[in-house]
């Protein structure tokens, strides 16, 4: 497969943050490389390099599995940035997912065709499970991820590239992005800072296990509004960190941004009839506050069932939105 147009690759960069949950701008203009992107998720912000290409198969006599970008159209040692991360990526168009490379280890190389490989099943194993981890011979780690996790891989790549190398790491990743029970005395024999890492991973892997479900069970439409446009977020219906909250698809509903937030801070909730409805408390506090601009027309698609997957198991759970309810302090 030809290798993509810049272009079309700093598109997909975009689209990768935002399928992430945030928001990029190209701010490099023409540039080929790095590509510099300003990056918003919630009260985040970031300035993001990208050295990227397309990966394409590296051609006999070499393994049919091995898959390579080619860093051309840059001269080493290649530039980072003072203000936030610098990641250097491919991305491979079958899989629809990006391979992340030790930066530190290709700042300096030659000039005869330098190139960086990893093997197609890695990524196979990313389409599958949002991250994959492989050993490389030169004792670099590289990570495979899938759209939806770049943003979660731009602010763990030094990490994930500095202390993931160890064969023991290599293994206790793949676990966690799997989503694997990890025993307590596998643990124990790496470093707090790697412990965090793995903890860190593993949290990502089940967020965006859930989110995919979520927006997949409900055909990518806001339950409230029916709206698309890429807009939808995963949100659970009892609050992560309640007890007795979980990542099942049954937890989770399909919001538009503005929606998720009324609903989190309990603006809106759900009742037991499937019927969103807005919480007369926060109503009266709005208007106190002088805040209820708007609420007429936010209110036009409440009162009235919400669309529902097709699949009745996926449903909300009645004992979640009782619990959730409850949660919130609203009365049934």
């Amino acid at each position: 497969m030809p290798s993509l147009e810049p272009s079309v690759l700093r598109q997909l960069i975009i689209d990768a943050f935002a399928e992430s949950g945030s928001t990029a701008v190209c701010t490099s203009g023409t540039q080929r490389h790095p590509k510099k992107f300003f990056v918003q998720s919630g009260q985040l912000s970031l300035d993001v390099w990208a050295y990227a290409w397309t990966l394409t198969y590296g051609g006999w006599p070499r393994s049919k599995d091995e898959y390579r970008i080619q860093l051309t159209g840059v001269t080493a040692p290649l530039d980072t940035n003072p203000r936030g991360p610098t990641i250097l990526i491919g991305y491979e168009p079958s899989c629809q997912c990006f391979a992340g490379f030790d930066l530190r280890k290709h700042m300096t190389f030659s000039k005869k065709s330098p190139s960086i490989q990893i093997n197609i099943n890695t990524l196979t194993q990313a389409q599958r499970d949002g991250f994959a981890f492989v050993k490389k011979g030169n004792e670099e780690i590289a990570v495979a991820f899938r759209p939806d996790q770049m943003l979660a891989y731009c602010l763990n790549a030094e990490l994930l590239h500095t202390e993931g190398t160890e064969t023991k790491m290599v293994s206790l990743l793949s676990k966690a992005a799997t989503m694997q029970p990890i025993e307590e005395a596998d643990l124990r024999q790496v470093n707090k800072k790697r412990q965090k890492l793995v903890a860190t991973v593993s949290r990502l892997s089940r967020d965006s296990d859930f989110r995919r479900k979520v927006v997949v069970a409900y055909d990518r439409k806001c339950a409230v509004t029916g709206i698309q446009l890429k807009l939808v977020e995963a949100a659970h219906i009892l609050p992560v960190g309640a007890r007795q909250s979980n990542d099942d698809v049954n937890n989770g509903l399909c919001l538009s941004p503005t929606y998720h937030r009324a609903f989190d801070r309990g603006l809106i909730y759900l009742d037991d009839s499937f019927v969103m409805n807005t919480n007369a408390a926060e109503e009266r506090e709005l208007a106190s506050l002088n805040l209820a601009g708007g609420l007429r027309d936010f209110k036009q698609y409440l009162g009235r069932p919400i669309r529902l997957p097709a699949d009745r198991r996926q449903w909300p759970s009645f004992q979640m939105i009782e619990l959730a309810n409850k949660f919130r302090g609203i009365a049934g």
